[in-house]
């Protein structure tokens, strides 16, 4: 493989393109008229136009992206995660343009991107599962019935997509109805595809998922597991690698269901397999994502291992270099994403100009990022500007740096996710590990930024004061003693 067309942009894209550097391959950017001067542009060994900003005019358009592969004489297209990344036609029309699509098959995507379809395709495999019906429904009335029988509080899930849409959880009956029609909305908008199910809605769930890798050859392991708990909206923000609560025991018993998830569709590449934690510690098979996750950094720096790297190697028809006995958990690493969001406004997009930005430094700090000083956040695509994530020998360590690297990340002109990524990383239930789902939901107050603002201004007010009152001490000028003049 000489040459990789990476059909993405900003931060996956720049992240692709420069493992795919180290092996000695040459890659290809596309991009958007909004994204003309992004870093992933100009490390790129060629460009090309692809279209307007509008994502449906751009990055989505599978076809021109196949043909631009072909007129360059591209043998490999990496999706990065997002946009075609789990579009099983897209994956099809790559494969049958004699280009090496680098990921899954697609009957792989299609049978785990349908989370209905997913749990036919492991229920042979003795996976816990959460209690509910593995068909989609339709009928309000059929819902309800199925509701009594497992209990509320009860979850409907859109069978396509992710992302926290479609999806509701419903207390009492009398709302179910009302939810149901607004599930299957939100999830035909989205997705196209407005098939729903229901599940038992799991009270402080923890949200667990397993990395994964396969070859051509059979071969299949996984990287040990991701803590994402730390979500709003359904969407993660935090991230960890190994999870605080899991031991030795129950990690192996979710390692080797992630396994079986895998070989129940042939999978072939890097995958995930999320799952559901109750408070007992019982864990329950959730969906497969069939792609690069954006939380992957914190599993390479657990690992050592350069998932990009891999998924290139298996591609090319490589066997794992490694099996499941050599993979160890080395230290402890930690991820913010950070969004172009308001949190004092509810996480709200907030779009401009990054008037300042400054990151962080550190042997212990990595930034995965697709932005520069300068440049407009977009209002077509995610709101995430970078990664920040850090390492340490425990979590304590990589915890602490993490705090220091959110002080250090300088960014003016947008509001970011930084803020509450301080108030996360300093929070007695998050550094003590008893967290779930509900954490944002059950502490994250905007107030308490803002009260925890107003000290910081009154303490710097303070100091500048007192420096102020010390230097003009220091530059008093001495008396002048007129009668003494002449024997200075």
């Amino acid at each position: 493989m000489q040459k990789i067309l990476v059909a993405n942009r900003g931060e996956i894209a720049l992240r692709v393109m420069k493992t795919a550097r180290k092996m000695g391959i040459k890659t290809v950017a596309i991009y958007s008229e909004a994204d003309r001067h992004a870093p992933h542009v100009a490390y790129a060994d060629e460009a090309v136009l692809i279209g307007p900003p509008p994502s449906n005019q751009s990055y989505l358009l599978g076809d021109k992206i196949v043909a631009t592969a072909l007129e360059l004489g591209v043998d490999g297209i990496h999706p990065g995660y997002g946009f075609l990344s789990e579009n099983a036609a897209f994956a099809r029309a790559v494969t049958a343009a004699g280009i090496t699509f680098i990921g899954p098959s697609p009957e792989s995507i299609e049978v785990m991107g349908s989370k209905l379809a997913a749990k036919d395709a492991v229920k042979h495999y003795d996976i816990p599962m959460v209690p509910g019906i593995d068909q989609a429904v339709e009928d309000p009335q059929v819902a309800i019935k199925i509701a009594r029988e497992i209990g509320f509080p009860i979850l409907i899930k859109a069978s396509a997509g992710g992302g926290g849409k479609g999806m509701r959880i419903v207390e009492r009956e009398a709302e179910l109805e009302q939810q149901m029609e607004r599930a299957i909305s939100e999830a035909l908008s989205s997705f196209g595809d407005g098939s729903v199910f229901i599940e038992k809605y799991v009270n402080q769930p923890r949200h667990i998922e397993i990395q994964v890798l396969a070859d051509q050859r059979g071969n299949t392991v996984h990287l040990f597991e991701r803590e994402c708990s730390i979500q709003r909206r359904h969407q993660k923000v935090v991230e960890e690698a190994p999870s605080a609560v899991l031991s030795p025991e129950l990690r192996a018993a979710m390692g080797a269901a992630a396994v079986k998830v895998a070989q129940a569709c042939d999978y072939v590449g890097a995958g995930t397999v999320e799952f559901l934690i109750d408070a007992d510690h019982n864990f329950y098979f959730l969906e497969m994502n069939t792609r690069l996750q954006v939380e992957h950094p914190v599993t390479e720096l657990i690992s050592g291992v350069d998932l990009v790297e891999q998924q290139i190697r298996v591609a090319r028809g490589e066997a794992l270099p490694f099996a499941q006995e050599d993979l160890r958990i080395q230290g402890h690493a930690v991820e913010l994403r950070v969004y172009a969001e308001d949190p004092m406004e509810g996480f709200l997009p907030s779009v401009g100009t990054l008037s300042v930005y400054q990151a962080p430094q550190g042997a212990q700090v990595r930034l995965d990022d697709g932005y520069t000083e300068g440049m407009d956040i977009p209002i077509y695509y995610d709101p995430m500007i970078a990664k920040l994530i850090t390492y340490g020998a425990t979590r304590e360590e990589a915890c602490h740096y993490m705090r220091q690297a959110i002080r250090d990340f300088q960014i003016e002109g947008v509001a970011t996710t930084l803020p509450f990524g301080a108030f996360v990383f300093q929070h007695e239930a998050f550094l003590g590990g008893q967290f779930d789902t509900g954490f944002v939901k059950r502490y994250f107050k905007p107030d308490l930024i803002r009260e925890e603002r107003r000290e910081e201004a009154q303490v710097a007010a303070e100091l500048a004061l007192w420096l102020y009152e010390s230097e003009k001490e220091q530059l008093k000028v001495p008396e002048n003693n007129s009668e003494h003049w002449d024997q200075r």
